[in-house]
């Protein structure tokens, strides 16, 4: 089973400000998404019940709809920043 994964308007912003191989890195995290929204090493964020993958010092921050199949990105940044 595989999931949609969609950007959102925030997130995309977010990795446009990246560059060179952590992008890179940052987008097979993202895509591998796709066939298991909860890979190892994911948690579950308690106050926003948002999920988070590590990828080096930058976290990918994502919503999962089960019902729909759907991964949604919310945000991506630096570890010191992605959580304010």
């Amino acid at each position: 089973m595989t999931y949609k994964v969609s950007l959102s308007p925030r997130a995309e912003h977010d990795l446009l400000r990246i560059q060179g191989r952590l992008y890179l890195r940052l987008q097979e995290a993202i895509k591998a998404l796709a066939s298991n929204p909860r890979p190892p090493g994911c948690r579950k964020l308690l106050h926003s019940g948002e999920w988070r993958i590590r990828v080096g010092v930058y976290r990918v921050r994502y919503q999962i709809d089960d019902t729909h199949q759907e991964v949604i990105i919310t945000r991506v940044g630096h570890r010191r920043e992605i959580y304010r």
